[in-house]
Formats: C-alpha cells, structure tokens, sequence
C-alpha cells in the first residue's frame, strides 16, 4: 500500500478545529486520496515502517511466526510477511496456519463470465478474448488480489471453473497460467486448475479418455510434464467428476479411485495433489436420496486412493444451504485425505444483495468436523471485477472469514468480525500508517455493526427456510423462493417440492431408517441417533430428517406450523433491524459505502418479506385446509 501522512491535532478550540480540518481537506486533495469504494478492502492502513523482522531458523517450518512489540520474527520470507500483516491487525505472540492447504475455488469460465459469482466478471479471465488466445491479463489487479490473500494467510488458488473447460489445457492458457503464477508466486500463493476429466478426448488427441487405457495415462503425463516446466511450483488439479453432466471414470467403467489415481500418478513426481470433489449425483445411484450418494459412491473406495489425492467435499451434503447438517462423508472416509469445501459467494444465502456474515456458518461445521481430520480447507470465491471486490461490502467479510478460519479454525465469530471491522470501516486517520491494535475496545458504532455481522446468517435462515427446510429456492438462480416448484422434465432432486413434501397431514423430508430413505444411518454416533428420534432431533434440522405434522408442539410451546410462522416474521424484523442500525451508523461511515450498503440492505428487506409472504402463504394450503 502507498504511504499515506498522518494528521496530528495541534490546536485546540473552534478555530484551531477549523484550521485543522481544513488543512487535512488541503492535503487530502493534495494527495489526490479518493473517496471510500471498499477497493482497498481491509488493507486501508499502511504497513508500519518500523518493524524489525528476524529470521530464526529453528522454528517450526511453516510460515508462522512470533510477534513481540513490534519484531516480527519467522523462518521464512513467507512468515515474515504474514507476520507483518499480523501485526498491523493488532497480533502479538506466536502463530502458525492449522490447514496446510488454505485455498481458494474460482469457477471462473475463459469467456470472463463466473459460475454463480455474483462481483463482476474474472479477474483471470476476459471476455475480450479472440477466442484463440486469452486476453491480456490485468497485473496490478491481480497483484491486489495476491497481497489480499496473503494478509489472511491464503496460499492457493484454483483458477477456473470445477466444470472445466478442455481449452485450459492448451498451450496459450497454459501459457497465461504461468503468467499468473509469477505474479502471485512472491506472495505465497500456489496456482491450481481444474481439469476436465475428458479432456484426451475432447481435445481430439484420443479416442478415449478411460484411465486405464496407457495411452490416456501417458497423454496426462506429458500435460504434467508440460505445465510443470513452465510453473515448477505448480500445485495440482481439482476434478469435478461423473456429476451434473461432467465426464469422469464412470464413462467407462471405472471407479472414482482408478481417475483420481491416474491424475496423482501424473503429478506425483513434481510434488502435485489431486483434489476430487465428492459432489456427485445422478450418475451412479439415480433415485436415492441426493444426500446419500457422496457416501454410497466413495464410502467402498476408502483407503484405494494414492497418497496425494485428496478427498473434497462440501460442508453439508447437499448444496450449500443456509442451513445443512455437516456432509456425513466426513464420517465415513477414514483412510483417505479430506478437506472441507465452503462456499463464500452465497449462492443460496441472497447473493451479492443480502448481508449474511457466513463465520458463524462454518464455525457450526468446523464443531461436527474436527478440523483436525482435515487436510485442507477450500472456499469457493466470491471475488469479481467489481470496484469493491465482492459484490457488496459486507460480503469482503466472508473471504476476510475463510482466510482467518484456514490459518485459525479456532477463532471466534466475534473475533474475526471485530478485526473485520476495524480495519475495513474505521476512521481513515485512525489506521493510516499504524496497525489497529485487537484490544481496543470497539466503539459504540462498531459494537452495533459486529452484533449486525453475527444475527445475519440466523436471520437469513429465519426469513429462507427456517427448521430444516432446504433446497426450496426458484430453479437454476436460485435466489427468491419457490416451494411450489416443480418440472416433470426434470428430475424429482431438482424440484423444491421434493425436499418439503408438505401435504395437508405434514411437511418435511423423512430421512429416517425407520420410515424414510434412511440417511440417518449414514452419520456416528450419537449424532445417527439424535438425528433419527423426532423427539431428540434438533430443532434446527427438523424438517431435514423428518416428516412432522402440523400439530406437533415445538420447544416453545407453539405447533409446527405456528413456529414456522413466527420465525420467518422474526427473520424480516430482524432485517428490519438491521436497516435501523445502518440508518444510526451513517454519521460514521463514508458517504458512498453507506449510500451502496444502504440500497442493498433495502432490497434484502423487500426480498426478506417476500421469502416471508411465498412461503407462508404456499404452506398455509397444507397447514390450514378449507
């Protein structure tokens, strides 16, 4: 960041005010500083100049570090640097990342455009492109981008889209990966793509793509060979695989295990991983229970996969609703490397419009899923070409959480938020050229805006799909409601009345082994039996696991249906509250962030109070027959 002059008071009184305060309108407009667009994110304040950095060689070798007054102390060059951003958020003592792997998904596509992104288009990629050659990249926007992530400890990033293009495995693209490698390399971060398992074959270099076939082994030995030439510190592929259309083993007859085997056998001499995702439906085991087949594909494989494939599945086992129980895969797979996947662009949780801080999300996941049988942790991007980056200000929180979370699954919600806050929204002359100390007490306004940050994931559930309802969203965008949606040309697992089944007696999806598909016997214990008893299962997953009248009293006291009532009006009062407290904080905040945060704020209140009225009305057909 460029350095910026700091502004101490010298006189006293109304007119020593007013001389103050137009000498600092003076040499901001000397300086040319620009109005507040959020396109600095978190890194408003400059980097303290008088810092001594040390290297000590008998740390632990992985990018930690130690902080003491303002000595920065680490083994690595990489460590030092964390260090610094460590200490200007306020850090002191000493730290080391828990995930070796810290990563970010992009499903960015090579026309520019970004599967559910919701910011803009690529950053990567662009849509000016001849169509033979990818277009010029943009340097300084990238070089952003990579210092972003290094404050928060972020050290991969997969640049394409999980359904991917055979085209990334040419030579130009390739040829723009590398370019793209050297400039996030001196910040710590490692370039990964996603491959189409097809490739071969669609490429037109082979008849076939079958991982068995030694032709196919050794066409995917040279495209190693070719990549890590160019980028020697390349880190490996990401493979979406016989899911939603995509090619994979299954084409031929082959498991899960022999097309992750073959990748790993490619990248194995380099050093490379192979990340195959567990999001697969509708190919092997059409008919069940969509949140069944993660397991009842990979659960037999277990142990069969080499060393350095890594197993990637979503934190529920679904689709990133705004609510799920953890994915029971994480339960199952005892042999076989795993690491999480989480969502940051809120495909399911109001886009780029709604604010739903998504910390307290990942922390309910990280309390099923210890991180310590993780591997990694992945998140897929929410980054866009957009002025502030993410779409909405609010959402820079949710990438500023997931790096926060890779380096430290231990920390809290609050805390994260808390530094979220300070360095993003306070006061200019209050982070120019000093760090923003993590023991100062916020400020009234700041404690206002940390205790909107941690009602909104609640609140979104609450005004959605409150007690365990899911997956009821308009199709394809899903963005508005939509319980009542059904398509007889599609499968029933792509319509919301399958996951409600609201009839006149019920509502909910019996997952039950006793009575229903019998999803519960795919999680441990105790969580296989809470889960199972109507009684015992909580209230929050209710209607995932069960079937449940109307009439059924609730721990409130209240029936099903009037609970359901009453949390989706809480849900848009708690909107409602949210619109209030942003009205109080605009003597605080810059005109054009409060100005863009207060229209989207308006329109989720109006979105909220639709969610409320489609739904309440469509179920009270079921709940309140004539």
């Amino acid at each position: 960041m460029s350095s910026r002059m700091v502004i101490t008071p010298l006189h006293t009184g109304r007119a020593g005010r007013r001389a103050g305060l137009l000498l600092l309108l003076f040499i901001w407009t000397a300086l040319g500083l620009h109005a507040e667009d959020g396109s600095r994110l978190w890194l408003r304040g400059d980097m303290p100049k008088d810092i001594t950095l040390k290297i000590d060689p008998t740390m632990p070798d992985d990018d930690g570090y130690r902080i003491s007054g303002r000595t920065v102390t680490a083994r690595t060059q990489l460590g030092l640097l964390y260090g610094r951003y460590a200490l200007l958020r306020g850090e002191q003592g000493e730290s080391h990342p828990y995930f070796k792997l810290r990563i970010l998904n992009h499903w960015d596509n090579l026309d520019g455009s970004i599967e559910r992104g919701y910011a803009g288009k690529s950053i990567f990629w662009d849509l000016t492109s001849d169509k033979k050659e990818p277009a010029v990249i943009n340097r300084e926007r990238i070089e952003r981008y990579a210092e972003a992530n290094a404050s928060i400890g972020i050290n991969g990033t997969v640049l394409n889209n999980v359904n991917a293009s055979p085209k990334m495995l040419t030579r130009p693209y390739i040829n723009k990966v590398k370019e793209i490698a050297d400039i996030l390399r001196p910040w710590g971060i490692r370039v990964y793509l996603s491959v189409n398992f097809g490739s071969p074959k669609a490429l037109g270099d082979l008849p076939t793509a079958d991982p068995l076939n030694k032709r196919v082994q050794q066409w995917w030995q040279r495209k190693a060979k070719e990549i890590y030439q160019l980028i020697p510190d390349f880190g490996g592929f990401l493979v979406k695989a016989n899911s939603e259309g995509q090619p994979g083993p299954f084409d031929y007859g082959r498991t899960h295990a022999d097309g992750a085997n073959m990748l790993a056998d490619a990248l194995k001499p380099y050093g490379g991983i192979v990340m195959w995702r567990s999001f697969v439906y509708g190919a092997k085991h059409k008919g069940e229970d969509r949140v069944m087949q993660a397991v009842s594909e990979f659960a037999e494989l277990d142990g069969q996969f080499r060393p350095n494939v890594i197993l990637q599945s979503k934190n529920g086992p679904l689709d990133f609703q705004p609510r799920e129980p953890y994915a029971p895969i994480f339960d199952q797979m005892q042999h076989t490397p795993q690491m999480a996947e989480l969502q940051i662009t809120q495909e399911y949780l109001g886009q780029s419009v709604h604010l739903v801080y998504l910390a307290p999300m990942w922390k309910e996941f990280f309390s099923f899923v210890s991180p310590s049988r993780l591997t990694g942790i992945a998140g897929v991007a929410n980054i866009g070409k957009d002025r502030n980056w993410c779409g909405h200000h609010f959402a820079q929180a949710n990438w500023y959480a997931f790096g926060r979370l890779a380096w430290n699954p231990s920390l809290s919600s609050r805390q994260i938020a808390e530094e979220w806050w300070r360095q993003t929204f306070s006061p200019s002359g209050e982070t120019a050229g000093q760090e923003v100390a993590s023991t100062t007490p916020l400020s009234a306004e700041g404690k206002l805006a940390v205790g909107l940050l941690l009602r909104s994931r609640e609140a979104c559930v609450d005004y959605m799909m409150p007690l365990g309802l899911h997956h009821i969203f308009k199709f394809d965008h899903h963005y508005g409601p939509e319980p009542d949606g059904f398509k007889a040309h599609y499968p029933l697992e792509w319509c919301p009345v399958y996951y409600h089944q609201a009839d006149t007696l019920a509502v909910g999806f019996d997952r039950t082994q006793a009575t229903g598909s019998g999803a519960t016997a795919q999680y441990r214990e105790p969580y296989r039996s809470q889960y199972e008893n109507l009684s015992t299962c909580p209230e929050r997953y209710l209607l995932w696991f069960h079937h449940v009248p109307w009439t059924y009293r609730m721990l409130s006291g209240r029936t099903l249906w009037e609970e359901m009532q009453y949390r989706y009006q809480r849900g848009v009062s708690e909107v409602e509250d949210f619109v209030r407290i942003w009205q109080q904080l605009k003597p605080c905040i810059d005109d054009q962030r409060w100005q863009e945060v207060d229209a989207k704020l308006q329109k989720q209140l109006r979105n909220a109070r639709e969610w409320q009225q489609v739904c309440t009305d469509y179920f009270r057909q079921f709940a309140e027959p004539k």
